[in-house]
């Protein structure tokens, strides 16, 4: 499709949803049929709620291998960026929050990678936004639902 959104991921994430896609594709569906096939033994499909539950396991199975399947079909490889002292997708981060103090760590990452409470920031979020192309020292004032937010840059990790 024209125009179709483009995922960043890292190579190892692309090789993650390769193999979750593959699983899916071979045991999965082989466990699905056979849940569906057994609750076909049991008669009547009107009233049977097996059979009705392994349809819907099997819709849920369809939805996640086309959504995986669009993911690596519109996949973009973000490779670490050399040695710079600007924050690009990739770079590791350490900001001190200036309203509230407290020092935090994050590494920029694509959106399907994206995991907060492990530190890994979206480039698309708010955050991920603001500290984008910044510098060591800079005070960057991130635009939150909770308010208004300054962080000063202390480090970068390419």
């Amino acid at each position: 499709m024209a125009g179709e959104a483009k995922f960043k991921m890292s190579q190892e994430r692309l090789n993650e949803i390769r193999e979750e896609l593959y699983y899916l594709e071979t045991v999965r569906e082989k466990e699905v049929s056979e849940l569906i096939k057994e609750a076909r033994s049991f008669g009547d499909l009107s009233e049977n709620s097996e059979y009705d539950e392994a349809k819907i396991e099997q819709g849920k199975l369809y939805s996640k291998i086309a959504e995986l399947r669009n993911i690596l079909e519109n996949a973009e490889i973000i490779e670490t960026q050399e040695a710079t002292n600007v924050i690009a997708l990739g770079s590791k981060v350490k900001v001190e929050c200036v309203d509230e103090g407290g020092v935090e760590e994050y590494q920029i990452v694509g959106s399907q990678e994206a995991n907060p409470m492990q530190g890994r920031i979206s480039d698309d979020s708010p955050f991920g936004r603001g500290l984008m192309g910044r510098a060591v020292g800079e005070i960057v004032t991130i635009y939150a639902p909770a308010g208004e937010l300054n962080f000063k840059i202390l480090s970068i990790e390419n």
